[in-house]
């Protein structure tokens, strides 16, 4: 395989893109924000652009000659990638499809005109009282255009609303924010791959977060832990919400709730691989499908192989580090198991509190093969 592949962002995240695009043969140009980040060591040619200067990227594109383009686990990547293929024709999705799943209010309403379950919600613009006589406490308030757990809590009074509603306006760009029921459940992110409009699903990921008030993500588990009946159901959901996005094309990570009752809510969608190394490491170990190279297949418009490659594990953990207990378990892991270890992070430093996704202190991925692995790791899994 020859050409040049296009890559927004060069976090960490980013770089198993990079590097399985030069496994392929092709030459890597990376767009990011100079930061000092991996990609920018990585790639062939980096680019020193942030992702959102979308003009300034079509334009090098263009000069360049790429053949594709893509990113993983990145909202704000995805918005560059789908405006600069629809305007070279490169494969990618439409800008209806990324304007709707990057603003949690569009997906919101996209969802209830085509009947996929949700929660309740009002929007709110900054500077404005919401009305929330039809909602009952507790309550979400999030940013309707950021992930990772950034401008999201939990309120369960009046009184607490207008220091969330601050905090979701102050992480977010647009200057509105979200409020909608808080559902009590297990969450799931599932991971999918579209190809030509047709949805296949790769793996049910088990979502583990700090809970109340900021429900920052913890750890993941594949495969999550569900009946067929409910995995059933959850596939049902999924698909019709992509159709109601309008996804054609490449790697998504639907999110769920799975309620008491077994019944199935929408959380969200996101057009693109899941971050968090749920993509991009735990569904090869999981599943032993080449997740990343589907992507970079996908990129140049060549149908993507979405079989195994290599035997898979029985399962992929995913652990942060979001205290210093955290990084002693994480260590003892690494000691007394390193044949589990598929990515170990750097530990900390501990010196800023942790308050989203962003700013947790590093992170562990494994692939394991008896469920007696999962008591010995003291994850909180049981």
């Amino acid at each position: 395989m020859t050409g040049k592949l296009a890559i927004i962002g060069a976090s960490d995240f980013q770089n198993p893109l990079i590097l399985k695009a030069q496994e392929k043969g092709l030459e890597t140009h990376v767009f990011a924000w100079e930061a000092g980040d991996v990609g920018e060591r990585t790639a062939d040619v980096f680019h020193p652009i942030s992702i959102v200067e979308h003009e300034a990227i079509l334009d090098a594109c263009r000069s360049i000659g790429v053949d594709g383009i893509c990113t993983i686990g990145s909202d704000l990547g995805s918005i560059a990638v789908n405006y600069v293929a629809c305007a070279l024709g490169l494969p990618g999705n439409s800008m209806e499809c990324t304007c709707v799943s990057t603003n949690k209010y569009l997906m919101r309403e996209r969802f209830d005109a085509c009947g996929v379950p949700s929660p309740r919600h009002v929007v709110v613009h900054r500077g404005e009282t919401p009305d929330l006589s039809a909602m009952e406490f507790p309550l979400m308030v999030k940013a309707t255009d950021r992930s990772g757990s950034r401008g999201i809590n939990r309120i369960d009074s009046i009184a607490e609303l207008d220091w969330a509603l601050d905090e979701a306006f102050e992480a977010g760009f647009n200057g509105t924010a979200l409020v909608e029921e808080y559902m009590e459940g297990r969450e799931f992110c599932v991971e999918h791959f579209s190809w030509r409009g047709e949805h296949h699903f790769m793996a049910l990921t088990e979502k583990w977060t700090t809970g109340h008030p900021r429900f920052i993500e913890s750890g993941h588990l594949q495969p999550g832990r569900v009946s067929p009946e409910v995995l059933d159901e959850i596939k049902r959901v999924c698909s019709a919400a992509l159709d109601a996005m309008g996804m054609t094309q490449g790697a998504s990570c639907p999110e769920v709730m799975v309620m008491p009752d077994g019944t199935v809510k929408m959380v969200e969608v996101g057009t693109r691989m899941a971050g968090d190394y749920m993509g991009s490491h735990a569904v090869p170990l999981s599943t032993g499908i080449d997740y990343v190279g589907a992507v970079v297949d996908a990129a140049l418009g060549i149908e993507p192989n979405l079989k195994p490659v290599t035997k898979p594990h029985l399962h992929a953990i995913i652990k942060f580090v979001i205290d210093e207990q955290d990084a002693d378990i994480v260590r003892a892991v690494q000691r007394e198991h390193p044949e589990w270890v598929a990515l170990a992070t750097e530990i900390g430093p501990f010196d800023h509190a942790c308050t989203d996704s962003s700013t947790r202190f590093g992170c562990l991925v494994l692939g394991t093969d008896g469920t007696e692995d999962l008591e010995a790791l003291r994850l909180g899994v049981q």
